[in-house]
């Protein structure tokens, strides 16, 4: 088995609960390959990386994905514990979004036609065919940087109607995946409460009344149609009345109008609130309070929250939140910051070959991506512990300074260690390294951890 640095053992040694010995060891073999491995990240390109070091026959690391019989679950159970270790006693902020991921092929498992959110807008759709990823994110404010990083910690893949209705299994969406994730989490941590953040695609009734049902532990903010279908709650039963009780009351009228009234009015708060990456703007907001009512799902109370940017860089947005008591400027402050996630899914795809892999086989297709994404976030808690509270030195130039540290330099400071401490310690003649003067030891070792 390869040595890990003294500041891994810990942070790895957790996942091994869901191997067995022989099949753990590939893995992290696996693991190691797949952060300094250039290009893509398949198992024959992480092998040719390892080379030597890759003890065994070359199908014995291509089971460990397709074949061996574990588990994602207590991966993502042990992952989440050791990103919650690094956050206070309070609520803890989620996030959830999907990912495409484009992979061609004709006998691929779970392979379908999906929009891509990237590339597509408000007016043009671009599909593309391959793997749509539901991802639960915890939101973690690091001491080195300004904004927070989101740490994905449960990943699960969408399979479409007709694939599920083929392996007679009951179809799921997007919401009721995510929903899963989450029943997962309180589940594992009761002790803690949670505030789910999701985009318009996650803005469903559904999810709001989960959200309600859990609310001592969990709360939703979210997009909100402008012409909801708000009342108040239902009126108690008058004595001596017969017939059914009233499922709501009376109808109030739908934000759009409630803010159009208030605009007339000139009644818009004008305040700074905190906006994405960190800053904050001018915005004009109006709030209000009801009860959202869907037939047959009841009523979910809710606070919305019209926004309208002053400086005109923004499009008017309405959110909401399944928790009344939070005030308008709490929940604006809450539904930016859900950005990072964005910014982890082009870090991923970027720097750790997100959606390279070439895998056919159902085990190996549904465990390779969120094996992908649990690196990011190790990744980063190893930086973390690695500066012990030190200041950063992100890589920069004359020509290109860098106030913080990006994940590009986490990953080359995680790199680096790997290959002094890993790497080199275990290949023969490497003594030899360390007979170099230190400057060109320390630049060749900084060459080596920026490759990718």
């Amino acid at each position: 088995m390869l040595s890990l640095p003294k500041a891994a053992e810990p942070l790895v040694s957790p996942f091994s609960i869901a191997f067995t010995r022989p099949t753990f060891q590939r893995f992290i073999c696996l693991c190691v390959g797949f952060i300094i491995t250039r290009g893509r990240r398949t198992i024959t390109q992480t092998l040719r990386t390892l080379h030597a070091l890759a003890t065994g026959h070359f199908s014995d690391f291509h089971r460990v994905l397709s074949r061996a019989p574990w588990s994602l679950w207590p991966l993502g159970k042990a992952l989440a514990a050791m990103v919650l270790e690094l956050l206070p006693d309070g609520p803890v902020t989620c996030t959830v979004d999907d990912s495409t991921t484009q992979h061609r092929g004709k006998h691929v498992y779970a392979k379908a036609r999906h929009r891509d959110n990237v590339r597509s807008t408000s007016t043009h759709k671009v599909w593309l065919w391959g793997h749509r990823w539901v991802v639960l994110a915890i939101n973690v404010k690091f001491s080195f940087a300004t904004r927070p990083w989101a740490l994905p910690v449960l990943v699960a893949l969408y399979k479409s109607r007709d694939l599920n209705s083929a392996e007679g299994r009951q179809h799921r969406t997007p919401i009721a995946i995510a929903r899963i994730l989450m029943t997962r989490l309180l589940r594992w941590f009761p002790q803690r409460k949670f505030i789910l953040l999701g985009d318009g695609g996650y803005a469903s009734h559904d999810l709001a009344r989960f959200c309600h049902q859990h609310r001592r532990q969990l709360t939703l903010v979210s997009l909100l149609h402008p012409r909801a279908h708000l009342c108040q709650p239902p009126p108690p039963p008058a004595r001596g009345k017969r017939g059914r009780r009233r499922v709501r009351g009376d109808k109030l009228p739908h934000p759009q109008d409630v803010v159009a009234k208030a605009q007339q009015r000139k009644k818009t708060v004008k305040r700074k609130v905190d906006w994405y990456s960190g800053k904050r703007r001018r915005v004009e907001y109006v709030t209000g309070t009801g009860h959202w009512y869907k037939a047959t799902e009841g009523l979910v109370p809710i606070r919305w929250v019209f926004v309208h940017d002053r400086d005109g860089k923004s499009q008017d947005r309405y959110f909401y939140s399944t928790d009344p008591g939070l005030t308008a400027e709490r929940i604006i402050a809450l539904y930016t910051a859900r950005w990072p996630i964005e910014v982890t899914f082009q870090e991923c795809k970027q720097r750790l070959g997100l959606g390279s892999p070439r895998n056919r086989s159902a085990a190996s297709v549904t465990r390779t991506v969120p094996c992908l994404l649990g690196l990011f976030s190790v990744v980063s808690v190893m930086y973390h512990r690695q500066l012990k509270g030190r200041p950063p030195r992100p890589r920069s130039e004359p020509w290109y300074t860098k106030a913080e540290p990006s994940f590009s330099d986490a990953l080359a400071s995680v790199r680096r260690v790997l290959w002094e401490q890993t790497i080199f310690s275990q290949v023969t003649g490497h003594e030899a390294l360390n007979q170099l003067k230190p400057k060109i030891r320390n630049m060749l070792l900084d060459e080596l951890s920026i490759a990718a």
